[in-house]
């Protein structure tokens, strides 16, 4: 006869994979759970769901119960405490944790092991938070598709045939399937709100300098790259995303904000390639949101030119950093492991990596252009930072849900520069450095998750936190993918 669980461990397991982290506080601070029980929680669900999505690829689960026994003994004792005591995240493979790998997705690093702990790592520890493991990226984050020849691909939970996004498609399953309480990722090419948009997770790419990118990898040198990059939070609600921003950021507001203060702006219907249910559910959320702000059409300063400054700046050296830290001795070297791998598979490098490189060398910018990059660099900042004084605008993360493996990469990496049609969303507030708020606002008809992005200026992030509650209140926020428990 078969032994039955019981119902009321069955109900608080559930219970604690919905939870978002401000509800895991509250039940560790009354006494309700205890930090093992949590991350004893997530671990089994782990274990459970990731063969299918493999969205987890290194774990710590040992050292993970071990911190979580500390964690209750400083709870039950009464002492002081960090801000995540007791809380298990996830991380993106990108970011350095002592005694974990770092590989970006290559086999000749598969055995590398870390010394340090990426900054962002080490302010999540100091404030309590308890690392499960690390979850899987593109080859060195270079596209927004997660596949490695070291790892494998990431399948999106809500349908194992589509994608997961990328670079930080691994965070973004897991967060959805409900497997640690948060997450982190990084976004230089909308690789958060990707992941967060396709998987139906909150994610916060943070503005320019905002968070510290020390311990990530592969390190980005050049300025007007490192500009473009943030790093933040993948959560299931965005109060979590307040609560870890203000952890992890060097500064977080300029002065006190009330959403009631600012003008939301959205873009002329039809002016931007769009599937008929992404602008239906844009146009909901702009109406509902109309009831109680200021909503005015226009499309923001240097919106257009976005697309092709995003593509020329990943581009600046024709790929030669990327290609150097993947250990390609020269341009050749790229083609004979493109050729390899399409032809037989048999390339130690995978082919979204081998063919962007290629591209990236085609669309390296030339010296005059470089200039008028520039140019326009110091001209846009200057302009943009007074336009979104107190103004939001509202905007799609792509043009359609989750798509079928290997379509985002088509669309994006085309040698026809379709990516002019499918990346201003997401490239604006990477060119300018802007901080970007991405809320699930429900799902289309084939019950993929449709996220909505938020953007402002740097300084204006509480004021992006209070919008995305409003929609997350009317739209429902996360919801998580239970087909694999």
């Amino acid at each position: 006869m078969a032994v039955q669980s019981d119902p009321r461990q069955q109900m608080k397991r559930r219970d604690v994979l919905y939870m978002d982290v401000n509800d895991l506080l509250q039940e560790l601070s009354e006494g309700n759970l205890t930090s093992v029980e949590i991350t004893k929680m997530y671990i089994d669900h782990l274990k459970r769901v990731n063969p299918k999505v493999n969205c987890l690829v290194e774990d710590r689960f040992s050292e993970a119960l071990k911190e979580a026994e500390e964690a209750d003994s400083i709870i039950q004792s009464g002492k002081t405490k960090g801000k995540l005591t007791g809380i298990p995240i996830s991380m993106k493979e990108s970011f350095h944790v002592k005694g974990m790998k770092t590989t970006g997705g290559l086999k000749h690093r598969a055995d590398k092991t870390e010394t340090d702990d990426a900054w962002v790592v080490g302010a999540l520890k100091k404030e309590g938070a308890i690392i499960l493991g690390k979850s899987n990226t593109p080859t060195l984050c270079f596209c927004q598709e997660t596949d490695n020849k070291l790892y494998g691909k990431t399948n999106n939970p809500w349908d194992l045939n589509r994608t997961a996004g990328g670079s930080s498609g691994g965070e973004g399953a897991l967060i959805a399937l409900g497997g640690a309480a948060a997450g982190i990722g990084s976004d230089i090419g909308g690789s958060i709100r990707f992941p967060a948009h396709f998987n139906g997770v909150i994610g916060f790419k943070s503005g320019n300098d905002r968070v510290s990118d020390d311990g990530s990898y592969p390190e980005v040198v050049h300025s007007l790259q490192k500009r473009m990059l943030g790093i933040g939070p993948m959560v299931k609600s965005v109060r979590d995303a307040r609560l870890i921003y203000q952890i992890i950021a060097n500064q977080t507001s300029d002065s006190p904000l009330n959403i009631n203060d600012f003008v939301i702006q959205k873009l002329p219907k039809g002016s931007y390639f769009l599937s008929e249910e992404m602008e239906q559910k844009l146009q909901e959320v702009i109406d509902h949101l109309n009831k109680r702000l200021q909503v005015e059409i226009e499309i923001p300063p240097f919106f257009d030119e976005s697309a092709l400054m995003w593509q020329e700046i990943m581009s600046l050296d024709g790929g030669k950093s990327t290609a150097d830290a993947a250990g390609f001795s020269g341009t050749g070297s790229v083609v004979r492991n493109y050729l390899k791998e399409k032809l037989t598979g048999g390339s130690d490098y995978h082919s979204y990596l081998t063919w962007a490189l290629i591209g990236a060398g085609l669309f390296k910018p030339g010296a005059r252009r470089m200039e008028e990059i520039n140019r326009l660099i110091e001209e846009g900042d200057h302009r943009i930072t007074e336009h979104f004084h107190r103004k939001i605008i509202i905007l799609p993360v792509y043009h359609r849900t989750a798509p079928f493996h290997g379509e985002l990469y088509g669309e994006i990496f085309s040698i026809k520069k379709t990516f002019k049609t499918y990346m201003p969303f997401v490239a604006y507030a990477n060119v300018w450095g802007l901080p970007s708020l991405t809320v699930p606002a429900g799902k289309d008809e084939k019950g993929l998750p449709m996220g909505i992005q938020l953007i402002s200026k740097n300084g204006n992030e509480e004021a992006l936190f209070q919008l995305g509650e409003m929609i997350e209140q009317e739209f429902g926020g996360y919801e998580r993918c239970v087909l694999h428990d």
